[in-house]
């Protein structure tokens, strides 16, 4: 083949590959949080949130609610939509740049929560109105769904409080593994942003694919890693909760 035709054949392929998808919360709308966060004037604010904020939140939300099915009862999905966009607004605030975190994580976890608390809210509102044989397939009732984070007898902020002392005392140990290590500071991070990522439903239960969504998120280990890594905490969760129901 000619130089030509290779460089004729070349560009075919270039033309006939499809594009890549962009990345719609990169590193420049980090950067668009930090600057929303320290604008000092309400215009500054809202050219920031127009021009860089607006639409990968907008995309994001879209990709929570499609992924997870989140969906509501007695709302449509625009406004199913609009209403998660106005309250993660609310809670963008309480983002702190200063402690490295992603903003992206922050903020999506945020929307997957407020959206299984307003699902279990109408949930139990729906209880109250129809007989139990007709919701015994209820989403708070699936124990394949659902994580439990804390336990009845106890203060779940004094559980979670030793659960984070015993997880650091943990980490300093050398005999952790790097997936371990990995992992234990992610649950370390969740736990320690517990009350203001976690929305409060009254309920003790977590949807579990949406907590090991985020671990894999901030982790970047496949779901069989964290499932082998997390057996340690597991226990250390187990051991610690036995302890203070003794005591």
């Amino acid at each position: 083949m000619s130089e030509i035709q290779t460089e004729i054949s070349n560009e075919k392929k270039k033309k006939g590959r499809k594009p890549s998808t962009l990345n719609y919360f990169a590193e420049r709308e980090e950067k668009a949080v930090r600057d929303f966060l320290t604008a000092e004037t309400f215009e500054e604010r809202n050219k920031i949130y127009n021009e860089f904020l607006k639409d990968p939140l907008d995309k994001m939300i879209s990709s929570i609610i499609r992924r997870y099915k989140l969906y509501r009862k007695d709302m449509n999905y625009e406004e199913i939509h609009v209403d998660t966009h106005s309250f993660l607004m609310t809670k963008i605030e309480k983002f702190k740049p200063s402690k490295e975190k992603k903003a992206y994580s922050y903020l999506g976890t945020i929307c997957k929560n407020y959206l299984m608390g307003q699902i279990m809210k109408d949930q139990k509102e729906m209880n109250r109105k129809i007989p139990y044989e007709d919701i015994s397939s209820d989403l708070t009732n699936r124990p394949e769904m659902s994580y439990v984070i804390d336990n009845d007898d106890l203060s779940s902020e004094y559980v979670i409080k030793k659960f984070l002392d015993k997880l650091k005392n943990e980490l300093n140990n050398d005999d952790c593994s790097d997936q371990e290590f990995k992992l234990g500071s992610a649950i370390y991070d969740l736990f320690e942003n517990y009350g203001t990522i976690f929305p409060d439903t009254n309920n003790n239960k977590f949807n579990k694919n949406i907590i090991l969504f985020e671990l894999r998120e901030m982790t970047n280990l496949s779901t069989k890693e964290i499932r082998n890594s997390i057996k340690k905490y597991k226990k250390l969760y187990f051991d610690l909760v036995q302890d203070l129901l003794k005591s």
